[in-house]
């Protein structure tokens, strides 16, 4: 148990800017099987980002409230999975080879694909989020009910979209221009498949809070998932930390559009 401990702990100081004991480190065992923890480690990004939501609608407004859900989001990972997005924006937009992807990648400086991407993902999330509160507030029948709506999509998205990352770590191959890389030990083993089913399961727990049909949101965040990782070991034989993030938020917006679908045109 105590080692278990220390795999979470481990998990919660790569993936976020949470304080943790001391003496957790980023130790290559614990790094190595911290990715059964992330989809978990996705509940308390979503409960925190929940929390900036409901303190800001109740005194606020709606729009506030996501806006500082989604800066709450941010503070908490350190815009950990928001730099990968850049990052690849930025590589796959200007890079024409594999060496020249890897190349931009690594370079600290933000380009002109970067930019716009972050600009786009931060206004797509914001919008999908508007429009699920908009839609929730319509079919909550008490302001408690909406809430929990808010709760649980928000919780769900961070878990789902972290299980995504997971599953390409496990099935795909790391590349790396930088042998230093911070990623590089998650990839130098993979989860077993207790680990795995354990990763599986937290991810999808959320979900048990919701209508069924919402289940079918899980398919589309596969496929574009997938596609992605497939999409990067074309270009570059694999993935890297930045394609990771890259995915986590694809992810997270995909599985927020596909719960809109479900509530407006299936529920």
């Amino acid at each position: 148990m105590k080692k278990e401990l220390t795999v979470f702990l481990t998990g919660v100081m790569f993936l976020t800017r949470l304080p943790v004991p001391k003496n957790i480190d980023h130790g290559e065992n614990y790094l190595q099987k911290s990715p059964t923890y992330f989809p978990l480690i996705g509940w308390i990004v979503g409960l925190i980002s929940f929390a900036a939501f409901f303190i800001f609608h109740k005194f606020v407004g709606a729009d506030i409230g996501l806006l500082a859900a989604i800066i709450a989001g941010i503070f908490t990972t350190g815009c950990f999975h928001e730099d990968g997005f850049a990052d690849t924006c930025d590589a796959f937009g200007g890079g024409w080879t594999k060496e020249k992807i890897l190349a931009i990648m690594k370079d600290s400086r933000l380009g002109t694909y970067g930019v716009a991407g972050l600009v786009l993902m931060l206004s797509v999330k914001f919008l999908l989020l508007k429009e699920l509160v908009t839609w929730f507030s319509f079919k909550a029948v008490t302001e408690k009910e909406l809430y929990l709506l808010v709760a649980v999509t928000m919780v769900a998205a961070h878990a789902v979209s972290r299980l995504m990352p997971v599953f390409v770590i496990q099935y795909y191959q790391y590349v790396t221009a930088d042998d230093g890389s911070k990623s590089k030990p998650l990839a130098s083993k993979k989860l077993q498949w207790p680990e795995l089913t354990s990763s599986v399961v937290f991810a999808l727990l959320p979900l048990a809070f919701f209508h069924y049909y919402v289940l079918l949101a899980i398919v589309p965040v596969l496929l574009i998932s997938f596609k992605l990782a497939n999409y990067f070991k074309k270009w570059i034989g694999g993935y890297t930390g930045d394609c990771l993030g890259a995915i986590q938020q694809v992810a997270e917006v995909t599985f927020y559009l596909s719960v809109l679908i479900i509530w407006k045109y299936i529920l």
